[in-house]
């Protein structure tokens, strides 16, 4: 089954370089989502493993076949690599209906009419859209053009599914319900689905391994959960996570020990880390999730409620403590009228202190107000 490595990818066009010595193992049966801003370079990355991009500089291999290879002039043509392609508009053919389209492929490969039938009924199954076999495109809503475009996708067998923001084009619903979808789909193929999305929820809702660029270059590469609450910088740590996590400038003045005693939002704090550290940054950005700023009545932080948005099951409440304003995330609907006196604390062992100079995560812990 198929294991794909990428050593050393720089892709150039001219001046601009869109991805810089890019190095990525993503195992068989993963589903690797690429996340970042618009222009960081995923779907560059995309295309170049999927062979319809070509890279400037690297190696590309697939279940351990070179599928490209700058300095032995290796480049496999992306109809050779056994790999199929999900595009963000669906691509399908309008003057073919559904049993048609899903076909297509297949007949230009010369599969056997007794073998193209089976394989269209067992995706229609698959998919859910028996019902809509002798439709054209027109005739269906963007769901369901979804699901036979994944079915025709899926139909010659591929390795490997890459898809290109798939959901973009779909209502907020819509898109929810696609998601429960391609995940057990992921869950029931067995296959290596690689992604691309700006979506944070996406990532971390479907995602095995988010891979997060910045301008060309890698940032983090970790299952969703590890890259939201251990993030390795500033960015990943603004990035991911809705509401964002608080950055809160501190000032680091002694050390007793494993103790460290930084300066917060007017107090001095005890900040004790989960792993040991060699050296503290003089000056630090400390990231606090909204989820670990309580309201509570015996808060040692004072504040004024800023601004209040109850969404049903939850809160996000921003506190205004001297001349930071914070975001706090409780479980229920409450409301606080503007400017009214609030208490925070502030809890949970993954507080994050970076250094501000170079914007790296120097430890994780829990802060003693």
């Amino acid at each position: 089954m198929p294991r794909i490595v990428l050593e050393n990818i720089t892709k150039r066009w001219g001046g601009f370089t869109a991805v810089e010595n890019l190095n990525l193992v993503i195992e068989d049966g993963d589903f690797i989502i690429l996340l970042g801003p618009s222009g960081c370079g995923k779907t560059t990355t995309l295309r170049m493993i999927a062979g319809l991009e070509t890279p400037t500089e690297g190696r590309i291999t697939i279940d351990s076949v070179p599928v490209f290879d700058s300095e032995k002039g290796i480049n496999v043509p992306a109809s050779r690599r056994d790999v199929g392609f999900l595009f963000q508009n669906y691509a399908l053919w309008p003057h073919m209906t559904v049993r048609q389209n899903i076909a297509f492929g297949l007949e230009n490969m010369k599969w056997k009419k007794e073998a193209i039938e089976a394989r269209v009924q067992e995706m229609l199954k698959k998919l859910k859209i028996e019902e809509f076999i002798d439709r054209y495109p027109s005739e269906l809503s963007g769901g369901q053009q979804q699901r036979v475009a994944i079915a025709r996708t899926l139909a010659p067998k591929p390795r490997i599914l890459f898809m290109d923001e798939p959901l973009s084009n779909l209502d907020a619903k819509l898109r929810s319900e696609m998601r429960i979808e391609l995940k057990r789909l992921h869950k029931d193929l067995k296959s290596t689905f690689v992604y691309v999305t700006h979506d944070q929820l996406e990532a971390m809702t479907l995602a095995s391994k988010v891979c997060l660029m910045k301008d060309g270059l890698l940032q983090q590469f970790d299952p969703p959960l590890k890259t939201y609450t251990s993030p390795c910088n500033l960015f990943v740590a603004d990035f991911v996570g809705n509401p964002t996590m608080n950055f809160v400038k501190a000032s680091f003045f002694r050390r007793d020990g494993s103790r460290i005693f930084i300066s917060l939002l007017g107090h001095e704090c005890e900040f004790v880390a989960n792993e040991p550290m060699a050296e503290v940054p003089p000056s630090l950005i400390v990231g606090i999730r909204p989820e670990y700023i309580e309201i509570s009545d015996n808060g040692k932080l004072e504040g004024i409620a800023y601004s209040t948005l109850p969404s049903g099951m939850e809160t996000t409440i921003k506190v205004k403590i001297g001349d930071a304003i914070v975001s706090s995330v409780v479980f229920g609907a409450i409301d606080f009228p503007p400017d009214q006196p609030v208490r925070c604390n502030i809890i949970g062992s993954s507080i994050i202190l970076f250094d501000e100079s170079t914007g790296f995560r120097a430890a994780s812990g829990s802060l003693k107000l």
